[in-house]
């Protein structure tokens, strides 16, 4: 092994979406600054730390979310960097260079999007206290204090913690909060995870979303957002970005630069606008109710008389209170809800066109190349690659 090759030890659970990401940045950092690093990394994906003193090779990044980590690497004698969330007092960070997600941040973006809806009733759904956990009580004390900054009421329910034993029992308490809240009403779940247990509970319920109940995440995991009838919003956090700078900062160390006060917050990527925030402020519950109804039932070929007799007025008093609040006709609402879903398809997914015809409720794969070229003067393949080109 020669001079320049470094070991370097990842101490992460690349079992989690959020750790994979992660350890995906400093690939690419290894990739864009081509490093000789040899990388160790579990073969089944946890994080081990027995003995770490006698394995850590020339440097370390870690999880620094979990304190007994943190623990482990106290005095290791060689260069580490820290990745974890982002505290309001500043002596909770640990004096070891570190890149954070900026907590407060991704909760100011998911209020700040549930706002410029016109909601005035907010909660937050958390996690119940843990020492692994610290960035879900970060994330409630921001969500604390911009609703008090505004004005507003404070309504925060932590829960417990997910498991096969209690999970019946925490779905019943959750529910019961879900109902004493007021309506209509923003909720911010710490976790994609978290926000999909409202969901499902929102619909066991009748809770219609978002028009009752507005619901948005933070992380933006692929897997949870597959997970639910109603697709979810959410904030994306910038793990790769954690990942490459942290990658970074660790080259940088291994040089001889001195790093012991550094810290890096990295910014979210935004917020990712899906139905359960699509909130219009709906006054007419009959126009609400029939807004839910297309939602989930556009792409399976519904016609007006379906929508109006589910809700139970004339097909005649329907269409004039649709118009009233919504300023075009049922069919109008049906229409774009299929389109906005077809876009999605082809943009999330890589099924084949024909299939997302079939799946959004057109007759025909011409059909919906008509449909593409009437609304945006190209084809569906076609504006699947534009919105690639986009993306890169």
């Amino acid at each position: 092994m020669n001079n320049n090759t470094y070991r370097i030890t990842l101490l992460f659970n690349a079992n989690k979406v959020y750790d994979r990401q992660i350890i995906q940045g400093i690939g690419e950092y290894i990739q864009a600054s081509q490093s000789a690093w040899d990388i160790f990394l579990e073969e089944d994906f946890l994080c081990r730390i027995d003995h770490i003193k006698e394995w850590m090779g020339d440097g370390v990044i870690a999880d620094f979310d979990d304190p007994e980590i943190a623990e482990a690497l106290k005095d290791i004698g060689a260069p580490v960097i820290g990745i974890g969330g982002s505290y309001m007092d500043e002596a909770d960070y640990p004096h070891v260079p570190y890149v954070a997600t900026d907590n407060q941040s991704l909760v100011r973006e998911a209020y700040q999007h549930l706002k410029h809806k016109g909601l005035e009733h907010f909660a937050c759904y958390g996690l119940p206290p843990s020492p692994k956990k610290r960035w879900a009580q970060e994330r409630e004390k921001e969500f604390s204090r911009l609703v008090a900054k505004d004005g507003y009421e404070c309504r925060i329910f932590e829960g417990g913690e997910t498991s096969p034993e209690t999970w019946q029992e925490d779905m019943d308490r959750l529910a019961e909060w879900l109902k004493a809240l007021p309506k209509p009403i923003g909720i911010i779940s710490v976790t994609d995870s978290r926000a999909r247990h409202v969901l499902q509970v929102c619909e066991h319920l009748g809770l219609l979303v978002p028009d009752s109940v507005s619901v948005i995440g933070i992380d933006n995991e692929e897997l949870t957002r597959h997970l639910t009838r109603v697709p979810l919003s959410s904030v994306g956090q910038g793990c790769r970005a954690m990942g490459y700078h942290a990658a970074k900062l660790l080259h940088q160390a291994l040089q001889g630069a001195e790093l012991r006060s550094v810290r890096k917050l990295i910014p979210p990527t935004g917020v990712i606008e899906r139905q359960s925030t699509d909130f219009k402020a709906l006054k007419d519950p009959v126009v609400i109710q029939a807004m839910h109804f297309i939602r989930l039932n556009a792409c399976k070929g519904i016609k007006v008389d379906q929508v109006s007799d589910h809700i139970g007025v004339s097909r005649s008093s329907l269409e004039r209170r649709f118009r009233q609040e919504r300023k075009q006709t049922v069919h109008d609402e049906i229409h774009l809800t299929k389109f906005e879903r077809a876009t999605t398809l082809i943009t999330t997914t890589e099924l084949p066109i024909a299939e997302i015809a079939g799946l959004c409720g057109y007759p025909s794969v011409h059909y919906l190349y008509n449909v593409f070229r009437k609304h945006l003067n190209m084809t569906p393949k076609d504006y699947r690659i534009s919105q690639l080109n986009i993306a890169e």
